[in-house]
């Protein structure tokens, strides 16, 4: 995994923000649950993207389902393997995240990475692999037409992915994003709670290229109406992509019904999801693991949890997206932009940021 940023992230910075985080405050805090990264900057080539991976969890030698849930806020973008999502609550495999024009290589990489990883299956089975395969447009930092990244990025960045710390900012898939103006691009943060007896944990990673600066709002105060300079865009052109981890138990419905919340923590940073953005979010629950039904018998049991009892960990959900998208903003630094070329994406100003907090 890349080498995380020294600069403080939104808490240091003395943001009240509410719950309680767990140790890593990221998606990596979700038992089992991996992230890597390829990051491509070459400034002779007008280069700065990559691609971001997250693993779900460590079931080398036999792909096993991993559930989940699916919704768009604003559909002005990609997020592959969808539809069977949609259709059957599960994927297999990784999740990765990338720049718009590189969506199929990137995809082409992970379905290689899944042959390799499930080798035994794939040859003695009519197996076929479904990655799920998100992107945001980075073509005002990046050469975007010239395709830097290739399927071997992709590999890459899964064969890299680690627990523990997760660095943000200008890394993987979020080198080249824009975020209300400001240099974005990857963030991260968790909770955890109990829900009855037992207790769990939910992660967020994010992939910020939204909002303009007006819009933006940090824990009530109108951050982007007080800090106007630098402004590059008329309008929202940008981006999200949220991925929530968990391992609560969870039906179907209710990790759609969690994906749907990601876009109130977005919202809660000020985006209303612009005509022009793509604010796809995913869902997936660790638990339950399980042979895929294909090799199961006619009855499969999983537990799942109450949806009557869940609110704490729609909650969670909100607040996770939240802080993320901060901590994607406190992560960055100037960037010369390359259309129109010369300008100057700034990044957030933090001492400015920490000093409307004390």
């Amino acid at each position: 995994m890349d080498k995380p940023a020294l600069k403080p992230r939104a808490r240091d910075l003395g943001l009240p923000f509410p719950g309680n985080p767990g140790p890593n405050n990221a998606i990596t805090d979700v038992p089992g649950v991996k992230v890597g990264f390829t990051t491509l900057t070459d400034p002779t080539k007008n280069m700065r993207t990559g691609v971001t991976a997250i693993v779900p969890r460590e079931d080398a030698g036999e792909p096993r389902p991993v559930w989940a849930g699916q919704y768009a806020l604003n559909g002005n973008g990609e997020m592959t393997g969808t539809h069977w999502i949609n259709d059957a609550g599960y994927f297999i495999g990784p999740i990765c995240i990338t720049n718009t024009h590189s969506v199929g290589m990137v995809h082409h990489g992970a379905t290689r990475w899944v042959i390799n990883r499930y080798a035994d299956y794939f040859t003695h089975e009519h197996a076929w692999a479904m990655p799920v395969v998100a992107e945001t447009y980075d073509g005002v930092l990046n050469d975007i037409n010239a395709q830097h990244v290739t399927a071997e990025h992709a590999i890459e960045a899964l064969n890299s992915a680690r627990s523990g710390v997760v660095a943000e900012g200008s890394v993987g898939g979020g080198n080249g994003m824009i975020c209300y103006e400001f240099k974005g691009g990857t963030g991260t943060s968790s909770r955890k709670i109990s829900l009855g007896e037992d207790k769990y944990t939910i992660g967020a990673l994010v992939q910020a290229n939204h909002g303009i600066r007006p819009w933006l709002n940090i824990l009530g105060k109108p951050v982007g109406q007080m800090m106007s300079e630098g402004r590059l865009l008329d309008k929202e052109t940008g981006s999200i992509i949220v991925i929530l981890g968990t391992d609560a138990p969870l039906s179907a419905l209710s990790l759609h019904q969690l994906a749907k919340r990601a876009a109130i923590g977005v919202g809660r940073g000020g985006s209303p999801g612009g005509n022009s953005s793509g604010d796809i979010f995913l869902a997936f629950s660790v638990a339950n693991e399980q042979s895929l039904p294909q090799q199961c018998g006619a009855l499969v049991s999983r537990t799942e949890l109450n949806s009557n009892i869940i609110d704490p960990l729609y909650l969670a959900a909100v607040e996770c997206v939240e802080e993320a998208v901060i901590n994607a903003l406190v992560a960055g630094e100037d960037v010369v932009t390359f259309k129109p070329g010369g300008s100057i994406c700034l990044a957030l100003d933090t001492d400015s940021l920490a000093d409307l907090f004390r």
